[in-house]
Order: C-alpha cells, then structure tokens, then sequence
C-alpha cells in the first residue's frame, strides 16, 4: 500500500535525486566536449525563463528534467570525439552510481540506504537508457544509437536533418524570441485589464 513514507521518497526522488541525476548526465556531455575544443558550451537546466545564466550554466524557471547541453562548434570533427561526447552522459552516471554502490557495499552510507539505493537506481535508468540503441519518442536517435551509428556506418546522423545537439547561439536566439512572445502577451494582458 502506498503510504506517507512512499509519498516523501517519490518527492525527494522528484524533486532531489532525479535533478541530481539528470544534473549528472548533462555534466557528461561538458567535460567530455571540453577535452575535444568545444565552443561556447552550455548547459541549460530547466525550461521557460531564465533565472540566471552563470559561465556555462543556464538555468531556467520550470521543471528540471528537461535539461540539455548545447555547443557551437568544435575543434576535433572526429567520429572518435562525437562517440566520445556522447559516451560522456552514459559514463558520468555510471561512474557516480558504481562509486556510490561500492561505498554502500562497504557499509559507508548506510544511515541513508533508501536514499543512496534510489540514487543508483536512477543513475543505471539513465545508463540503460543512454546505452541501448533506440529512437526515441520524438524520432530521434539516443546516445546508443549515435554511438552505433558512428560505430557502424562512420555516420554521426542519419535519422534527422537537424544536428542531434543544437548550437547555443541558436538555441540562444530561439529563447530570446520565446522570452519577446511571452512579454508581448503579458503587454495584451495588461492592456486588456485596464
């Protein structure tokens, strides 16, 4: 039976562990991307308004779990360096989670089991879902599949026209126009109470 206890560790995984988590994965893509000469990274957290944008760090109004990493070019246009960036979400989380299960295993978190045991358990969603080839709901490749692709085929993207990661000054541009949307219908909405 779903209890009180049930409800506060579906909250804390909500709004906690899965951040954290998803935090993790698109951290992966940074410091992979930064070995192969990225420029003008981003990682984005969150969507809608922007709360504030720090270096590298974007971070928006709304909920967490749609979070992305964006770049607008790079040195290396090896099918090694995108594998690379792309293995770099799978091996953070799996990374994280290994090192937290060893440090379960040898009794060093245990005051915080359940939690460090959904942290894990999220960590490996992830992987599993980064790792096995497949196309997603919106038609694009995942990670395992690009992966597999550039493995294969030698091709980095075959199943879109647009590029897998999006540029930042594009993806930029995009959101100054959204924010222009948003405070025009806000405009209307004054305009029409008074």
């Amino acid at each position: 039976m779903f209890g009180m206890k049930d409800l506060l560790g579906l909250v804390i995984s909500a709004f906690i562990i899965l951040p954290v988590v998803i935090f993790l994965r698109e951290s992966g893509y940074f410091i992979v991307s930064g070995l192969f000469g990225v420029k003008n990274p981003r990682l984005t957290v969150g969507s809608g308004p922007r709360i504030f944008k720090f270096w590298f760090l974007d971070v928006r109004k709304y909920y967490h779990v749609y979070s992305w990493f964006s770049f607008d070019s790079i040195k290396s246009k090896s099918n090694f360096a995108y594998i690379c960036i792309y293995l770099g979400p799978i091996l953070s989380n799996l990374t994280v989670a290994v090192g937290i299960n060893a440090l379960l295993a040898n009794g060093f978190l245990d005051d915080y089991k359940t939690f460090w045991s959904r942290f894990i358990f999220y960590s490996f969603y992830y992987v599993l879902f980064d790792a096995i080839p497949m196309i997603t709901v919106n038609g694009k490749p995942n990670n395992g599949m690009v992966i597999y692709e550039l493995l294969r085929y030698g091709k980095r993207v075959d199943y879109n026209e647009e590029p897998i990661i999006r540029g930042t000054t594009e993806v930029e541009k995009e959101y100054q126009q959204e924010i222009k949307e948003i405070e025009k219908v806000k405009e209307q909405e004054r305009q029409k109470r008074n």
